[in-house]
């Protein structure tokens, strides 16, 4: 009857451990901080102020539909490394941290700006006058593009024609 009563006992331990684990990663996803801005001294707060993790990976899956390869060559890194990142709980380097901190703060303003994450997809991947005829998604692999992209929202958002 002892046995019984310390198994049962362990069993509740394991699956309130599991319960933890699964809102602890839930509860970083919803706690990633997104930059306000894309200015200088914000992102360089957040670049070191800030434990960015595989948590903010996480949410940028969420807000965007980029599958894993376009997630690793806008990050430059093979898709073998952004799956280990993504799996396992690591603090980035600060060249990691970077790109991820303007991805995530572009997809905000582009929800924001088209109102919902499919339009926004929409016009990241559909050729663009503005890009040379190109779709804005391939300029996602550098800093310069992405800040490029965030320029044509905020003239969207004062009524240009992008």
């Amino acid at each position: 009857m002892q046995i019984c009563a310390l198994c049962t006992a362990y069993l509740h331990i394991f699956v309130l451990s599991l319960n933890y684990t699964k809102m602890k990663s839930t509860t970083n996803i919803i706690n990633v901080d997104i930059p306000m801005s894309l200015s200088e001294s914000e992102i360089l707060s957040k670049l070191y102020s800030s434990n960015i993790n595989n948590a903010y990976l996480h949410k940028i899956k969420e807000l965007s539909s980029f599958s894993d390869n376009n997630l690793s060559e806008y990050l430059n890194i093979s898709v073998r490394t952004l799956h280990s990142y993504m799996q396992r709980d690591t603090l980035f380097k600060t060249n990691l941290k970077e790109p991820i901190m303007y991805l995530l703060y572009l997809l905000k303003h582009g929800i924001k700006v088209f109102e919902t994450k499919k339009e926004f997809d929409n016009w990241l991947n559909s050729e663009n006058f503005f890009f040379d005829g190109k779709k804005p998604v391939s300029f996602l692999n550098t800093i310069t593009g992405i800040r490029f992209i965030d320029d044509r929202l905020t003239a969207m958002e004062y009524g240009d024609n992008v």
